[in-house]
């Protein structure tokens, strides 16, 4: 038996055969148009010589790519990592590839990821992350491909997109937080200017305080990197305020606020109680265990991934804008 050749090309199996290529390509896209004896001497060919037709290039030759592009903004966080494991599983189910970039957060970088998969003939788009801005929102639709976003949302409802209900989350934990005496409440959020913070998170933590007739306090809000070193960096500006309990919008940002008041010596939840939002393996590992926001991660990879196989299929959607379940866990971090 011979060695199987590592880089066999379809120039090899044509000549290999005596047929042309477009004869290699057609029963590689599996067209009837082939004589069944020629396809059985061309398919033998191919398994004897270790040919492997590239994806992309068999895409295009049946004018139908098999890849979806997924824009995520931070691979180590668990979060995402969550996500990307239910948009992949269902990918895989329907024989997608998925062609994963990572942003970093950064609207640039974003934007870069967005073209360039464009450039690679994606059949389809799933854009995770918070950060949807304007001009990233125009190249997501520039490549004229079907979009949906999976936890993240744009400030027009344009794109599909698969969610919790952020605003009432913050608005529930506001809320209890209200009801069991803390008159100072800490909001920590991603940013100044996105949708989903300003439009979801802090609308319901505005919500909660309007509905319990207390003024919202600016000097009570923080906006930050999505990092464990800026939830401890943020822990005397907290502690400053007088807060007796946090709502953070990210778990590893929530641990760094926890380590960082116990380290200034602070009891939690004795002195200031904290809830987080994403319920990952961040939240369990903690001592003490800090309360959570559980979205149904898995779920909203899988979900979006299912919406787009529809979308790609030129199928009409039910519901456009899909808001899954969440639950309130609570632990030792919360009294």
């Amino acid at each position: 038996m011979g060695e199987e050749k590592k880089n066999a090309t379809i120039y090899d199996v044509a000549a290999a055969v005596g047929v042309s290529l477009a004869t290699v390509s057609r029963v590689v896209n599996g067209s009837q148009n082939v004589r069944p004896a020629t396809r059985d001497k061309v398919l033998a060919a191919i398994s004897d010589l270790g040919y492997r037709p590239n994806a992309v290039a068999r895409g295009l030759a049946s004018k139908k790519t098999t890849t979806v592009g997924v824009v995520m903004p931070d691979m180590t966080n668990l979060f995402y990592s969550e996500l990307t494991r239910g948009i992949d599983d269902v990918a895989n189910m329907y024989q997608y590839d998925v062609l994963l970039t990572n942003t970093d957060d950064d609207p640039k970088r974003a934007l870069t990821a967005v073209r360039n998969l464009a450039d690679k003939q994606i059949d389809g788009l799933l854009f995770m992350g918070s950060q949807l801005s304007d001009e990233v929102l125009r190249a997501i639709q520039a490549t004229g491909v079907p979009v949906v976003l999976a936890g993240s949302v744009d400030q027009g409802r344009v794109l599909p997109s698969v969610n919790i209900d952020y605003r009432a989350a913050f608005c529930e934990v506001t809320a209890d937080f209200l009801k069991a005496g803390n008159e100072r409440i800490a909001l920590i959020l991603g940013s100044t200017d996105r949708a989903i913070d300003q439009d979801y998170r802090r609308a319901g933590y505005v919500q909660a305080l309007e509905d319990a007739k207390q003024t919202v306090d600016e000097g009570l809000i923080f906006a930050g990197a999505r990092s464990y070193q800026y939830g401890k960096d943020l822990a005397e500006a907290i502690d400053q305020t007088g807060a007796s309990a946090v709502v953070a919008y990210d778990d590893e940002v929530a641990l760094g606020i926890l380590n960082g008041l116990q380290d200034m010596g602070k009891r939690v939840p004795e002195d200031v109680s904290i809830v987080s939002a994403n319920n990952t393996t961040f939240t369990m590992v903690a001592r003490p265990e800090i309360s959570s926001i559980d979205q149904p991660k898995y779920d909203i990879g899988a979900v979006a991934m299912r919406l787009l196989t529809k979308l790609m299929d030129k199928e009409k959607l039910d519901e456009a804008q899909v808001l899954l379940p969440y639950t309130m866990v609570k632990r030792q971090s919360t009294k």
